[in-house]
């Protein structure tokens, strides 16, 4: 027995789809017919481009660049926490041996 594989469209064919549909007025089920892919899958890629525009897609392993840049800022925040608990810590030491 075969293994179905689902097939992977790059940006550019996934704008294409989304541009007919939003230009052309036809349904998901015509479009998904004359192209030969789910209707479902049309549709989620509409949602998809309505609710992030042109960060949608960003590929397979890809985040959005806003969603990038918020994963790049919890990592900094991280090390700055990090950072200040070391500082209170060496804080603590060095007042106290004063003492």
């Amino acid at each position: 027995m075969r293994e179905i594989k689902p097939k992977n469209y790059d940006k550019e064919f996934k704008l294409n789809v989304v541009k007919l549909y939003l230009g052309s007025g036809r349904s998901y089920l015509e479009i998904s017919k004359e192209l030969g892919i789910p209707k479902g899958t049309v549709a989620t890629w509409v949602r998809s481009h309505r609710i992030s525009g042109m960060e949608a897609f960003p590929g397979k392993g890809n985040l959005k660049p806003s969603d990038a840049e918020v994963a790049n800022l919890r990592k900094e925040l991280a090390i700055v926490k990090e950072e200040r608990d070391i500082l209170k810590k060496a804080l603590g030491i060095f007042s106290s041996a004063k003492k």
